[in-house]
């Protein structure tokens, strides 16, 4: 990231360059990636929203304006915008271009202020978050681009900060009133602020825009205003009224765009996989034959120069042209990392394959069944990897397209964050809490407490797994991360959790170590109502697990811990006290395999629980031997019952009959009928 003109972790100065590179053309796939992604039902809602907003479909119209120098002589060329809200014409005050654009470089070559502000500008690097953050500065280029429509009236032209080249054309036209960037920057350079859509029904004459640009929301009736011929339209019809003027001018026509930019996979540094490709200034760019590959890095590269190693090395760049055995030299770039782990699901079915992929492997084992990883991979690797197994399918290495078939995002361990008077981060080893605030633990300083963050290196808001293992053992930790939130959320580590998970530890293993020293044949109800507590807990725990749903699991758990605490008053059997142990101890060892294992041997077992099948809840056991009904008079509910499952109809006509919010309800008026619907509820009609 660039902050300030500077990389965010080394503070060392950022200079944005124009390079030959390699890209891959995901542009070709935009469509087909975003329609296709309504199809993956089993990824999370915000993650294909991601890649939604990332590829970014836009429709709209790309026109140009005829421009003029100052003196409103013409200038022999147009100026091409991409809009979405080519409605508010009339509104414009200024257009920008970007800094990147042809034109602004042209005119820079003889503008020294020009050519600084090109500077500044790249200095706020390529990140649309910093640009966006940054204020809105722009400066004139001198010239004026005609109004299509209100042919006496010209605009500006400024190269801006916040343009970007690699959006639609690189330029935009300004409508201050109706979005805020706009607004900023009319404001600052004193430029016209004409509203042009509004609420239906406002005085036209009256409706100005003050701070805040008039932006209209989902649902809102506007219409337009300010715009001519355009008065009183809505903005669906406003726009189509445009397009099609600009269509019959010959100046415009309607444009599906596209957020994506094709994948840029050059890198100038050592470490990644060569580029297959061979430059020879006679045959032009030459594939490495395939006998050839891989193309192997240089072991005997140094670091001592800035820039590319391999542009530096003496011999490894410098190469035969495969094709007229001329004097060639070899791509010093290496590949984007995103590159090897875009299609590693398909090597992964034949890793030992001489091709790439084996065909009949992966139509065996892909897609994959379940993804599991970051939400932080969203927008690129999932992406890449989408529109990789595209390529690969277009290529015949592959013939399906979703490498995934279902996703799952986990959420992150996070902590607060400690922070010296100087400014330094603090490890939470090193802070201590007294008299309701933090200090250093060793000098006694006062400490600023933060926000709660994911644990980074680079805020030292860390807990060393090692002391964690030390103090409480690894189990009591994945037992703590797994029990009190959904898995796909954050949670935030805390000692008061990991102590009350190493306290369940140690009653997991008192209760299975007095389990296996039950006796006795018990009372017939209640080891019934303990069996059917611990095959009712397996089957739900089979469930969440298969789920992911952890804390789910854990919870049922717990509750199994406690009945079978109570059960060991010796009411129930120790056939029934052992098999409830079992349970726990299984259902337990996904989470803690070290404790499961030491307590399935307390229970006399030799084959360990790893290589123990899972067990199977018997479906009589789980079954309901009672059912909630609800009680209605003339339809309105006004009681429930619980009754046997199988209580035949006349007994349940009984039984509600002599309930008292039935006879209130009724207020003496005799029943006429009584209508039973097995299992759900009792209507009765007075």
């Amino acid at each position: 990231q660039v902050i300030d003109g500077r990389g965010w972790r080394s503070g060392a100065l950022v200079e944005k360059r124009e390079l030959a590179q390699w890209f891959l053309k995901i542009t070709a796939y935009s469509e087909e990636l975003l329609s296709a992604l309504d199809g993956l039902e089993r990824w999370p809602e915000k993650v294909r929203l991601m890649q939604k907003n990332w590829i970014g479909r836009s429709e709209g119209m790309r026109f140009s304006f005829a421009l003029e120098d100052a003196s409103g002589n013409p200038l022999n060329e147009r100026l091409v915008v991409y809009t979405t809200r080519h409605d508010t014409i009339f509104g414009a005050s200024f257009c920008a271009v970007s800094a990147d654009h042809d034109l602004v470089k042209r005119l820079s070559e003889n503008d020294k202020g020009l050519s600084d502000f090109r500077r500044e500008v790249a200095a706020l690097g390529t990140s649309e978050e910093n640009i966006e953050r940054a204020e809105k500065k722009g400066y004139p280029l001198g010239i004026y681009a005609r109004h299509p429509f209100r042919t006496n009236e010209r605009l500006p032209v400024y190269t801006a900060n916040f343009v970007l080249m690699g959006y639609g054309e690189g330029a935009i036209f300004g409508c201050p009133a109706h979005d805020q960037r706009d607004l900023d920057f009319a404001r600052k350079y004193g430029l016209p602020v004409l509203p042009v859509v509004a609420p239906k029904g406002t005085d036209a004459a009256s409706f100005t825009i003050g701070d805040e640009a008039f932006l209209e929301k989902e649902g809102d009736s506007t219409v337009l205003i300010n715009s001519e011929f355009l008065d009183g339209m809505g903005v669906p019809e406003a726009k189509a009224e445009i397009a099609s003027r600009m269509e019959k001018m010959g100046i415009g026509e309607r444009k599906v765009n596209f957020r994506l930019r094709d994948w840029g996979v050059s890198r100038q540094r050592y470490w990644g996989c060569p580029i297959p490709v061979i430059h020879c200034e006679t045959c032009g760019i030459v594939p490495v034959p395939k006998d050839q590959l891989p193309v192997k890095l240089p072991e005997d590269v140094t670091f001592d120069k800035p820039g590319n190693p391999l542009e530096h090395h003496p011999t490894w760049k410098h190469v035969e042209c495969p094709s007229c055995r001329g004097p060639a030299r070899r791509e010093t770039d290496t590949f984007d990392t995103f590159i090897d782990s875009s299609w590693y699901y398909a090597r992964f079915c034949s890793p030992h394959a001489a091709e790439p992929v084996n065909m009949d492997a992966a139509r065996y084992w892909m897609p994959v069944d379940q993804y599991i990883g970051g939400i932080e991979h969203a927008i690129l690797h999932l992406l890449y990897s989408r529109f990789y197994a595209r390529a690969m399918t277009a290529t015949g290495h592959l013939d399906i397209k979703e490498p995934f078939d279902s996703l799952f995002t986990q959420g992150m361990v996070i902590h607060e964050t400690f922070r010296s008077k100087a400014g330094e981060w603090v490890l939470p080893a090193d802070a201590v809490q007294q008299d309701g605030g933090w200090v250093h633990a060793k000098t006694g300083e006062q400490l600023h407490v933060g926000g709660i963050e994911k644990m980074s290196k680079s805020k030292k808001n860390v807990v060393d797994p090692d002391d964690i293992i030390a103090r409480y053992g690894a189990d009591t930790a994945r037992w703590f991360m797994l029990s009190d939130t959904p898995p796909e959320r954050d949670i935030e580590w805390t000692e008061a959790g990991a102590e009350g998970a190493w306290r369940f530890t140690q009653r997991i293993w008192r209760l299975v170590g007095e389990a296996a020293q039950s006796t006795g044949e018990g009372q017939e109800a209640a080891t019934l109502g303990l069996r059917r507590a611990a095959h009712k807990a397996l089957d739900a725990v089979t469930s969440d697990l298969g789920a992911l749903r952890f804390n789910r699991a854990i919870a049922r758990v717990y509750e199994l811990a406690n009945t079978l605490g109570a059960a060991l008053d010796g009411k129930a059997s120790a056939s029934a006290i052992r098999e409830a142990a079992e349970f726990l101890v299984l259902m337990s060892a996904p989470m803690m395999p070290h404790l499961a294992e030491e307590a399935w041997k307390m229970l006399g077992h030799t084959v360990a629980v790893v290589d123990t099948p899972w067990p199977k809840a018997d479906p009589a056991l789980i079954a309901d031997d009672s059912i909630t009904i609800a009680v209605q008079v003339n339809g309105k509910r006004r009681d429930e019952v619980t009754i046997p499952k199988d209580m035949p109809a006349k007994d349940v006509e009984a039984l509600v009959l002599a309930l008292d919010s039935v006879a209130r309800a009724l207020g003496g008026r005799p029943v006429k009928k009584v209508i039973v619907v097995p299992g759900r509820i009792a209507n009765i009609v007075g």
